[in-house]
């Protein structure tokens, strides 16, 4: 098979009951989700090779992110979208919160917005956070001029808050305190 077809020469891409322009507001959505996609692969692979902690149990869920996030972009390539083919179920947006209390149980308590880095692992998965954040608002772009499933976003939503929770675990795992904007107010409570 050539990973070549020359479909879209002249700017038109196929979705699940079509073909769009490749700027559609659908395309740009699943094509945000595929680059955090990568930028989750290449976080991975640092962790997969940094020896001073234990990283196994965040390569796991890593590695089922990535999955998923290919099942959110099979959602929102669907023109019209069928509920009984949609892969992303409340239940992941679920797991994720309770991914996130565990790894947030692992920081120190933050009061002021900190600074992206401290360590290679931690400032990817800042970029991770940033580009899950832009990938979020295509997906709002795209449910506000087209039908699209809410759980996407949803999930998104809560991943965004996954990211710069384990970005500041990977700091504390490495025994690194995260910077905090050293011109901003005290803004974060702990939730109890």
């Amino acid at each position: 098979m050539k990973i070549y077809t020359r479909t879209g020469d002249e700017g038109k891409t196929s979705v699940i009951g079509g073909r769009v322009s490749k700027n559609d507001s659908r395309v740009e959505a699943y094509g945000t989700i595929d680059e955090l996609n990568c930028f989750v692969g290449q976080a991975a692979s640092v962790l997969a090779r940094e020896t001073t902690a234990d990283w196994d149990d965040l390569l796991e869920h890593l590695t089922l992110i990535q999955h998923e996030l290919f099942d959110c972009g099979s959602d929102l390539s669907y023109a019209v979208a069928d509920p009984r083919k949609m892969k992303v179920m409340p239940e992941m947006t679920e797991r994720l919160e309770g991914w996130i209390d565990l790894y947030e149980a692992q920081t120190p308590p933050i009061t002021k917005f900190i600074l992206p880095g401290g360590s290679e692992p931690s400032s990817l998965l800042h970029v991770c956070r940033t580009v899950c954040r832009r990938a979020e608002r295509r997906v709002v772009t795209l449910s506000e001029e087209q039908a699209c499933p809410d759980e996407v976003r949803k999930y998104l939503n809560r991943l965004s808050d996954f990211f710069f929770t384990v970005a500041r675990a990977a700091n504390a795992r490495l025994g690194l305190l995260d910077v905090e904007y050293e011109r901003g107010a005290d803004v974060f409570r702990r939730r109890s």
